[in-house]
């Protein structure tokens, strides 16, 4: 999933705003069916949080994301938003190197409106990260 990823939604980038750099100004989705994807940890399948550092973490809390979007039969460039909460934003920011490999791996060089959300404590207190997503299946039926 590494490579450049194309989406069917339409990507917009305001020119009076700086430059997006791994995220996107704004997205217009296609019609289609949309699917909502739950807070997603770095659980694994038996519900235990798994990784000690942000990118374990992020890398199996997309995955988690990436496994949600086919049960609903959407895939990561049918993601129209992506909100990322952590609990440490100095960590995460000090991460970046480390998670933009782990992104891609998981949504490839797809970028969705995202946002970054400071948050003092997730549900599991071993959590670091929580991500929630909205995907859009282009010309599926609601």
């Amino acid at each position: 999933m590494d490579g450049q990823v194309t989406t069917p939604h339409g990507v917009i980038t305001a020119p009076e705003l700086a430059p997006p750099s791994g995220f996107a100004h704004a997205v217009a989705a296609a019609p289609g069916r949309t699917v909502y994807v739950g807070g997603q940890t770095a659980q694994d399948s038996t519900g235990a949080i798994t990784g000690s550092t942000m990118a374990e973490q992020f890398d199996v809390a997309a995955g988690n994301v990436a496994a949600a979007l086919r049960a609903a039969g959407a895939e990561p460039a049918h993601l129209v938003q992506l909100l990322i909460y952590v609990t440490d934003v100095a960590e995460y920011r000090a991460s970046l190197r480390e998670l933009a490999p782990v992104y891609r791996k998981h949504f490839g060089r797809h970028y969705p409106a995202i946002a970054l959300l400071g948050v003092s404590e997730l549900f599991d207190a071993e959590a670091k990260l929580e991500l929630v997503g909205t995907a859009v299946i282009p010309g599926a039926g609601s």
